[in-house]
């Protein structure tokens, strides 16, 4: 072979490699197991590696979304049949569903945007940061940038601080998003978050924006958020190449094996449960606790804040299922080791999720993950409450409840954001309401010297 044959075959291999995966004919299929036998049957395609199950685990009247590519859709068919469980198809062509989610929505009704970002799509990496910085451009006084750390492929974890009036002390809060790569709306709910805190003229928004330093985080796992615009739309884990081995033995690309599921690998309950130690899975904890970049860099951020303030809230988005999961997840009954204020967070939780339900009457369940998902390890909410002593810390899954799944369209970003508003504005009202923050917003302020004028003033006349 020549020096010319030699680069061509190269090139055409690098070529070949870095092609974007296409889901062109990929079905997603809905099946809810009646049986302890069908579950057992479920778990066999599972550990074949037929299908690409949206559930990480499952039990009897789950609804399970299974993901299956063309040439295994009549062995999958053929053998839940065989064994008499029903299977419906939620998706005919899984790559329309994505290029659908980059097209932007055409109905003004439907239509929002600040600055250089909108709603109306999802968008990259790129997009959000160069957002970022005009709101640091445009809010000065207010928006300061923020670098939480750097990932696998040293990228930067962006975000920023919202402080009114800095000069006054006041506690914090956190929200994470994107942990989960594939979890497009997960970047979009928070966005839209950061853009009512600074524009929102509702009374409410505005204190729950001023009483608090708020770190906001639109994409924690840059790397894995990028790969799934670049190359694979249904990426979940970083980009560790740390654990690279072949996957033939698991049905699955060698590909699988590059990354960590971060929301297994924070350094609490890690390995005990609901993760795994094979690398071309998705719930790869990674080869040791807090393993990655992107995992200390969460962890150490957290822990500078509450050196310097208590972290009322810390947030981490997700999807889907629509769920808000209370704090421990490894425990499969809260009577083991629940949460110090168990009651107030599963109260809070409940009173958000009836708010959020009245303006499109989409249902959130709440508990914790044993009971409305599936227990799991080394999650960051759950560390965030224990060692960075958040006291309300929520890991909340977003819409849908499994008709597209990681892949919901742009007609729903924001009536997703709006109804997750309307959440979080009352649960500002109940942990307040529960005593664990005191508003010190401006105009808090001013009612409370108000009052304290007025109570001198009383006092003055009674005694005179």
């Amino acid at each position: 072979m020549n020096l010319l044959q030699f680069l061509f075959i190269l090139a055409l291999s690098v070529t070949v490699i870095a092609e974007k995966k296409s889901y062109d004919g990929y079905k997603l299929y809905k099946v809810v197991p009646k049986t302890e036998k069908e579950v057992e049957i479920l778990e066999e395609i599972r550990d074949a590696r037929f299908a690409d199950f949206w559930n990480e685990y499952f039990k009897v009247n789950d609804d399970v979304r299974m993901l299956v590519e063309p040439d295994l859709q009549l062995v999958v068919q053929g053998r839940l049949m065989h064994a008499g469980v029903q299977v419906s198809t939620i998706i005919e062509d899984v790559q329309k569903v994505i290029n659908k989610q980059l097209t932007p929505i055409k109905d003004p009704s439907r239509s929002s945007s600040f600055l250089s970002y909108d709603w109306e799509a999802y968008h990259d990496l790129n997009a959000i940061e160069r957002w970022l910085d005009e709101l640091v451009t445009e809010y000065p006084s207010i928006v300061s940038p923020v670098t939480m750390g750097y990932s696998v492929e040293n990228r930067t974890i962006r975000g920023i601080v919202i402080n009114y009036n800095p000069s006054r002390d006041k506690p914090a809060a956190i929200i994470e998003g994107t942990l989960h790569a594939r979890e497009w709306i997960s970047t979009a709910a928070v966005t839209w978050i950061i853009k009512e805190f600074l524009t929102s003229n509702d009374e409410d928004v505005r204190a729950m924006a001023e009483n608090l330093e708020w770190h906001i985080f639109p994409v924690v796992n840059p790397d894995g958020y990028v790969y799934t615009f670049t190359d694979d739309r249904m990426w979940r884990k970083n980009r560790s190449p740390a654990s690279f081995t072949s996957c033939a033995a698991n049905n699955v690309s060698d590909d699988m094996s590059n990354g960590v599921d971060l929301n297994r690998n924070f350094d609490f309950e890690w390995m005990t449960i609901g993760a795994s130690n094979n690398s071309c899975t998705n719930t790869y904890a990674g080869p040791s606790a807090a393993s990655e970049p992107e995992t200390k860099a969460i962890s150490n951020y957290v822990l500078n804040v509450k050196e310097k303030a208590d972290i009322v809230y810390y947030l981490s988005f997700h999807s889907f299922t629509q769920l808000f999961i209370l704090p421990y997840s490894h425990v499969t009954n809260v009577t083991q080791f629940p949460a110090d204020n168990h009651d107030d967070l599963v109260e809070i939780a409940i009173n958000s999720t009836q708010k959020l339900s009245e303006r499109f009457g989409t249902h959130y369940r709440v508990g914790i993950a044993a009971e409305v998902l599936y227990p799991m390890g080394g999650s960051s909410f759950d560390w965030a409450k224990a060692y960075g002593n958040a006291s309300i810390s929520y890991l909340i899954e977003l819409r849908d409840e499994g008709q597209y799944g990681f892949l919901l369209p742009p007609e729903q970003i924001i009536p997703n954001n709006l109804e997750i508003m309307d959440a979080l504005v009352e649960m500002d009202k109940s942990t307040k309401r529960l005593g664990y923050y005191v508003p010190t917003s401006a105009a808090s302020t001013s009612i409370y010297s108000l009052a304290l004028i007025t109570l001198a003033v009383l006092s003055v006349n009674l005694f005179n």
